[in-house]
């Protein structure tokens, strides 16, 4: 889709799997299965989407899904399938990853920035060489300081090759990356995660990451165990929900298996999404 000068374009790293019950946190079973039915594992299949957005200035890639770097072993519990991989799916947009000038990371968890880096012959080696790879100075913090709760999250080789290469240009507070996009953090899923808003053409799109990362969660209350901080998710999630209706923002959802974005309607007091062509 377009927004003036800008295009928006959903790109895909193929589909992976988590335990249901996860991804919906304190909601039963009962209720999520009609929205995201799960395997015999428990696990629903979920997509791996970045988003391009091409501006007359640059090339911009919103995170870089999961990449081919899992072992099997890792692979096959999460029910990874990249027969649509970024790589393709640059392609069919009529690019290389040497194309790319701006890598947004809304956080970096492994699903969401594997892609940043890639293994040639057996060395890691940054997939975007060409590209400012932004990142928030909090979140990276986190990320090279992991404990208990968040260390099967952060896998280091998708993003220390990317300071060592010195690629990075960290962020510490909310910043334009260029006309017309900028970074807003949330919080919630991590202390630092942010969502990309995109504005032009007299609408606004948002990628929502993983503060509504399908279409499934539009509803407050439902929210990830994964979540560090859910009360921030809340808190944040009710705010921005509200703003999003009153504003018939276009929402990208980086998971979503079937809708990669809609508008949030509010019919008889209840949320439903209106896919939209992207």
């Amino acid at each position: 889709m377009r927004l003036g000068d800008v295009e928006l374009v959903p790109l895909s790293d193929g589909r992976f799997k988590l335990d249901g019950g996860a991804m919906f946190g304190t909601v039963p079973k009962v209720l999520w299965e009609r929205r995201a039915p799960a395997d015999s594992r428990n696990r629903i299949t979920l997509a791996l989407r970045p988003l391009l957005v091409r501006t007359p200035a640059h090339n911009i890639l919103i995170d870089a899904g999961i990449g081919g770097k899992l072992a099997p072993k890792e692979a096959e519990i999460y029910g990874v399938d990249r027969s649509e991989h970024l790589e393709l799916s640059l392609a069919v947009a009529g690019l290389t990853a040497r194309d790319i000038g701006v890598v947004i990371a809304s956080h970096l968890h492994f699903d969401h920035v594997g892609g940043l880096t890639t293994l040639i012959d057996g060395v890691l080696t940054p997939t975007f060489p060409e590209a400012r790879h932004v990142i928030r100075r909090g979140e990276w913090q986190d990320a090279v300081h992991t404990h208990e709760r968040n260390r099967a999250s952060y896998l280091a080789e998708n993003y220390l090759p990317l300071d060592q290469a010195g690629l990075i240009d960290f962020i510490d507070h909310d910043t334009e990356i260029a006309p017309g996009v900028r970074v807003c953090r949330t919080g919630g899923h991590t202390m630092h995660h942010q969502i990309v808003r995109i504005e032009g053409g007299g609408r606004t799109a948002v990628f929502a990451a993983d503060l509504i990362p399908t279409a499934a969660h539009v509803d407050e209350a439902w929210i990830m165990a994964y979540d560090l901080y859910p009360l921030d998710t809340l808190a944040e999630k009710k705010r921005f929900v509200a703003e999003a209706i009153a504003g018939e923002y276009v929402i990208f959802f980086e998971h979503d298996p079937a809708i990669p974005a809609g508008v949030i309607r509010l019919e008889k007091g209840r949320k439903r999404v209106e896919p939209i062509e992207a």
